[in-house]
């Protein structure tokens, strides 16, 4: 088992996750946070931390969804910068965020392949 950051995180970016994260499994893109499949201990302390429950484990999702997010994890993980100290988070974070506003579509097509800053 894995977790792995879904597109709730799109365009919010909220990094509570990285901060306690034991093994620094986070990298960071423009909009976007992913955890490194192969680093991630599975101890699950990121996903209660995670304002957008935008973490989830692997063993709840399947099929296409469970390639789709553990391809985008994997890909982003090893093309992106580490970040491992929590900032703030994008300024239009709550209104993106669907646990706050049920209504805002996915936001997979608007996730951004550009790479974040890092640490």
């Amino acid at each position: 088992m894995t977790y792995l950051v879904t597109d709730n995180c799109v365009k919010c970016k909220y990094t509570d996750c990285v901060s306690v994260c034991p093994v620094d499994c986070f990298y960071e893109g423009e909009n976007f946070l992913a955890i490194n499949p192969d680093e991630c201990i599975d101890c699950g302390v990121c996903e209660p931390e995670c304002p957008a429950g935008a973490i989830i484990p692997d063993t709840d999702i399947a099929g296409s969804e469970l390639e789709y997010w553990m391809k985008v994890n994997t890909d982003f993980s090893v093309k992106w910068p580490v970040i491992t100290i929590q900032r703030d988070p994008l300024p239009d974070a709550d209104a993106q965020n669907r646990q706050l506003n049920p209504e805002v579509p996915d936001k997979r097509d608007q996730l951004s392949e550009t790479p974040g800053l890092g640490d």
